[in-house]
């Protein structure tokens, strides 16, 4: 890996890192660590696979290993679902496996485990049928008990800020009673959520944001007694940074002593992005970041030392580029829902991926609702995507391209005419309202895409025939978040028939930075 061609790196060489450690849609991670390694998996809502497993030495350079949930095999995730699906997970390391828990707001709340995280996961299970349930988190107590503490989607059940611990069989498969309130956060921690629960020196603690995603603080909940009384203490607030929030996360306790925690900021466009703050413990309370003010609430860092894991490791990043070589996707990239195996080849050329143009679904007026979009996160603030492909074997209205997505999306595609030539036309979406802003005719049935997007999220277009030279296509446009998600860039290719035998062959996709 080529560390100046990647558009953000977190780990700076000398010892320190900024923040964020991930500039990209990690929503709500949760993080542990076992041995000498830590792992991450973050939401994933309908988008397959799902559960991404992270893999780091450090807690500041991270790769992605693996998906824990190659489909959602739920009824309806066939097709696109935006916003359902895998709300915020717990992972954790008991027995001698990995478990993560999940809720799924309109189901109920789902375990699945594995003894090496980066092989398979077992199907899913369902641990509890309810809607409104959400980011549970598994606890196993000293004593052979278990637990399992969750919060409330209002939309789905009527109630909002409070958590609830139930008891739960301790291999994981079931809750034990109906639980009881162990905090109700309607005064003075009102949209309560994300709870993540661990035990240190006598103390049970649940660690859990609240005040909102992109307005709120993190709390800390402690008590003597698994069952409660919690008392309760704010220990990290925006302050004078920019980083507003912060939100959930997880804690981690090193080998060295040292404590620390990821957490997210909600950005808007690049979704919620993960970030890193030391931890110090003070009268049992863990405090975190810096500039603590006379109560011990601090601010997050934005540069600051590396964590002390003994030595120094190579500076990594979650991949983006792909030159489509192997024998399966690369773990950046996902389906907008459950993938089919028609929708795309690898090895039918070599070196490149092949989509099949396919229609939309049925009811579908625009690719809002498209499932086979081949597409991955905005990976920093400001970069560059570029696809050569080839559109091929394709009847009238089959086209290829580039997309970026969210609740407004825009387009960039190689299509074939009435006529039997080729135009680029570059279209400008909001949910179920699409139009064309700019087409040109080309005489190729290869080119070169790429969209260029600055630090404010605002995108630009441009093709070229040779590779070397790109031209501005339409007009340009900021992208915008999707539903829980930030916007995703990547591939796609789509047909106005049922039957077409057309599809697009894609030589690499190439992210760096921009210019």
């Amino acid at each position: 890996m080529t560390i100046e061609k990647q558009a953000w790196v977190a780990d700076q060489g000398d010892g320190t890192f900024r923040n964020p450690i991930l500039y990209a849609d990690y929503s709500d991670p949760d993080v542990i660590r076992v041995g000498d390694d830590f792992y991450m998996t973050a939401s994933s809502f309908a988008h397959t696979p799902g559960l991404p497993i992270l893999h780091s030495k450090d807690l500041v350079n991270w790769t992605i290993i693996n998906h824990a949930l190659p489909r959602l095999n739920l009824p309806g995730y066939d097709t696109v679902q935006h916003g359902k699906g895998v709300w915020a997970p717990s992972i954790r390391y008991h027995a001698g496996k990995f478990w993560i828990f999940f809720g799924a707001p309109d189901e109920g709340i789902y375990m699945t485990t594995a003894e090496d995280p980066a092989g398979e996961w077992s199907p899913l299970h369902l641990v509890h049928e309810a809607k409104g349930w959400i980011d549970p988190c598994p606890f196993w107590d000293e004593d052979g008990n278990a637990y399992l503490v969750h919060a409330f989607a209002r939309s789905r059940c009527g109630i909002k800020h409070k958590l609830r611990l139930c008891r739960m069989a301790p291999d994981g498969t079931r809750l034990l009673d109906e639980g009881k309130i162990v905090f109700d956060g309607t005064e003075s921690h009102p949209t309560m959520e994300g709870p993540k629960m661990y035990k240190r020196e006598g103390y049970y603690y649940i660690f859990a944001p609240a005040g909102g995603v992109a307005t709120g603080w993190q709390t800390i909940l402690r008590s003597r007694s698994v069952d409660g009384p919690y008392e309760d203490k704010i220990v990290l607030h925006q302050g004078n940074t920019p980083v507003n929030g912060p939100h959930q996360g997880g804690w981690v306790e090193l080998e060295s002593g040292e404590s620390w925690f990821v957490h997210f900021q909600d950005k808007g466009a690049y979704g919620r992005i993960v970030h890193l703050q030391p931890v110090r413990w003070e009268d049992g309370w863990p405090l975190m970041g810096d500039n603590l003010n006379a109560d011990g609430v601090g601010e997050p860092v934005l540069h600051y030392r590396k964590p002390n894991v003994g030595r120094t490791y190579p500076i990594q990043v979650p991949a983006t580029s792909d030159d489509f070589d192997g024998d399966r996707l690369g773990l950046q990239w996902q389906w907008q829902a459950n993938w089919r195996e028609d929708w795309y080849a690898l090895g039918a050329r070599d070196s490149h991926i092949r989509l099949y143009a396919k229609p939309l679904p049925e009811g579908a007026t625009s690719i809002y609702d498209a499932p086979h979009l081949l597409m991955q996160k905005f990976p920093a603030p400001a970069f560059t995507a570029t696809a050569k492909l080839t559109l091929a074997a394709a009847a009238a209205g089959d086209e290829a391209g580039l997309v970026v997505f969210g609740y407004r999306y825009g387009t960039l595609s190689l299509k074939r005419d009435g006529s039997g030539g080729f135009e680029l036309i570059q279209r400008d979406g909001q949910r179920q309202e699409e139009r064309i802003v700019w087409r040109s005719a080309v005489d190729a049935d290869t080119v070169f895409l790429r969209v260029s997007v600055k630090d404010d999220a605002r995108c630009s277009f441009s093709y070229s025939l040779d590779g070397q030279r790109f031209v501005p296509a339409g007009p340009a446009f900021t992208a915008s978040e999707g539903h829980w998600v930030g916007a995703k860039t990547g591939i796609f290719a789509l047909s106005e028939a049922h039957d077409s035998a057309g599809y697009a062959d894609v030589d690499r996709f190439d992210v760096g930075p921009l210019g």
